[in-house]
């Protein structure tokens, strides 16, 4: 099995898969991809499970997804992943959109269904959209931290799209005490905030502070506002390292001088057992986490709308570990 897979390779899928076996049948779509853990994670289930099929990387461009996932139905696939930057792009690709993931606004888990046919009259399986992300946040923060989002002032940086609207719809749908969005594009922020208030669970005021709003991505603005956030999450690609070896990355989101002792800090990069972000909030006394486990449960979640069984959760931690995520 390659490493990576291309459009050009669906094209011609019988020819770029000749001879694999168990067969490709589950992918991973994104652009990078290289970085992506979720093949090791996914084949050791899949083993364990005794299902024959393969999990792959897919390297597919903005401008590909639709042929992408088109082709993915024509190919006998059970389902893929969705990860940067095409979860939102994705929602209004499929044929049908589970209720959640309607809600959230972004597609990270696809099941193609039985047989269809499309406009040309052509057989192909029904694309399912479904969102796994605010789920399997939820679930790794109380792996992490011991406790529930619901109770929590969250603040996450990156609140424009993608795995950071996941994440900040279903803080909302968990009635956490306080959410706080913050984005490089205010404007972005600022709509989502919009687009969330009519399903806020509290009163519009609550307290010294508003329970939902926009804030400026500006160092002395946050800084006030961390005053009264128990939460901050990384859902932006910033610290990111190349591979499980860089330990290392550059860049934080936020720099230690802002981030205090109290505070929880959870980066949903993954590529490195403390990035950057981890590394500024022990520089605060600050509790942290990587985006391993959400990782973990993002897949366990994904493996059951699949195959509708239990993921074997131990199996798939173990492989992560294996392969450097932790």
């Amino acid at each position: 099995m390659k490493d990576i897979y291309t459009l050009s390779d669906l094209q011609n899928w019988s020819d770029a898969t000749a001879g694999e076996q168990p067969p490709l049948r589950l992918a991973v779509c994104g652009d990078p991809v290289a970085h992506s853990a979720s093949p090791p994670m996914h084949n050791a289930a899949l083993e364990h499970c005794k299902i024959d099929a393969r999990y792959c990387r897919l390297h597919i461009r903005a401008n590909e997804l639709e042929a992408a996932l088109r082709l993915l139905s024509r190919e006998n696939f059970i389902g893929t992943n969705i990860t940067l930057p095409h979860k939102a792009a994705a929602l209004s690709l499929m044929d049908e959109v589970d209720e959640h993931a309607r809600k959230i606004g972004v597609v990270n888990t696809v099941v193609v269904s039985k047989e269809s046919r499309d406009a040309s009259g052509e057989s192909r399986g029904k694309l399912i959209g479904f969102n796994t992300d605010g789920p399997g946040f939820v679930r790794a923060i109380r792996a992490e931290f011991g406790v529930d989002v619901r109770d929590l002032r969250v603040m996450i940086l990156g609140a424009g799209g993608g795995a950071g609207r996941a994440i900040a719809t279903q803080c909302v749908i968990e009635n956490c005490e306080r959410l706080v969005l913050v984005n490089r594009t205010l404007e972005k922020a600022q709509a989502l905030a919009v687009e969330l208030s009519p399903m806020l669970k509290k009163p519009r005021l609550f307290g010294p502070v508003p329970p939902l709003e926009a804030v400026a991505w500006e160092n002395e603005m946050l800084a006030r506002a961390l005053q009264n956030i128990d939460l901050v999450v990384n859902a932006t690609p910033i610290g990111m390292s190349k591979s499980p070896n860089e330990i290392q990355p550059r860049t934080s989101p936020l720099p230690a001088s802002i981030l205090r002792p109290h505070l929880m800090v959870f980066d949903t990069i993954y590529t490195a057992p403390r990035t950057s972000f981890m590394l500024a909030a022990d520089e605060a006394g600050a509790r942290s986490a990587n985006g391993a486990s959400m990782l973990l449960f993002q897949g366990a979640l994904a493996f059951e709308i699949w195959f509708g069984r239990e993921a074997p959760l131990d199996v798939m931690r173990d492989a992560l570990r294996k392969n450097g995520i932790s």
